[in-house]
């Protein structure tokens, strides 16, 4: 459905945008080009991967520059049609998430922002990962039509709309198409409630025979171990698991949950 805030911009191929297995990864300065990300994104959409006719869920593991690319692509998600976004508080998502997401909400797929082990930070790496409906990485074929794509691309659509609000959960809209901010953990945590003992767990974590240390590594983890191991398990924190939805710099933290 066409509306009014929606534009075609104007480009040109990037010559360097082939993805590997796990999306496109290249330095932040990289994707920070003018068009470069918008390119690629506008080239995912163009190569069919995923219908317009679902969801599509959008998130990323919370590096440096993830706030402006996922405005960026949500702008143009809403301008290429896509009836539904469902988005992350804060932008956050694990690709395990993304997962559990994508097949409880029959979505087409996701658009997930990490470079997964690449170092983060402004001098870093930052990355786009595709997921298909049925919750997995893009396969080669797909990865090669984004490529093809991307070498042929002449024009991104996009909106001139004001950025979403990433901290509220809740619905909002871009143009026609509904946004719905939600709890990147609470569908993961209760898909592995469902398929492990919680209590036998429980019980092992709060006994004196069992310690664990737990490293959160990229730090979008964080979240998922300060209501899966803490809340919901009990295991003691010394250090607020909070501090791991800061964005990722350096070399990868090692916060969170902890019983040692």
């Amino acid at each position: 459905m066409a509306d009014a805030g929606v534009k075609s911009v104007p480009t040109r191929p990037f010559d360097d945008q082939r993805p590997g297995t796990s999306g496109l990864r290249k330095p932040v300065s990289t994707f920070q080009q003018r068009h470069y990300p918008e390119n690629y994104v506008q080239s995912i959409f163009d190569s069919g991967a995923l219908s317009r006719a679902a969801p599509l869920v959008i998130g990323g593991d919370g590096r440096y520059h993830s706030g402006p690319a996922l405005q960026t692509v949500a702008k143009m998600a809403a301008a290429n049609d896509f009836p539904v976004l469902l988005v992350g508080q804060g932008g956050l998502l694990s690709t395990p998430a993304a997962s559990c997401v994508i097949r409880k909400r029959a979505a087409a797929g996701a658009i997930l922002l990490t470079a997964s082990h690449n170092r983060g930070g402004a001098g870093g790496d930052f990355g786009v990962k595709v997921n298909l409906a049925n919750g997995g990485p893009a396969p080669n074929p797909i990865m090669q039509a984004i490529f093809a794509a991307s070498q042929r691309i002449r024009s991104y659509r996009t909106m001139e709309q004001s950025d979403l609000n990433l901290e509220r959960i809740g619905l909002t809209t871009l143009g026609h198409t509904r946004v719905e901010i939600f709890d990147p953990v609470a569908d993961y945590a209760a898909l592995m409630e469902s398929m492990f003992d919680f209590d036998r767990l429980s019980r092992l974590l709060s006994g004196d025979r069992f310690r664990l240390r737990y490293d959160a590594m990229h730090a979008i983890t964080g979240p998922y171990a300060q209501e899966i191991l803490v809340r919901r398990l009990g295991a003691p924190c010394w250090r607020p698991c909070s501090e791991a939805t800061r964005p990722i710099s350096g070399p990868l933290p090692t916060a969170t949950a902890t019983g040692t």
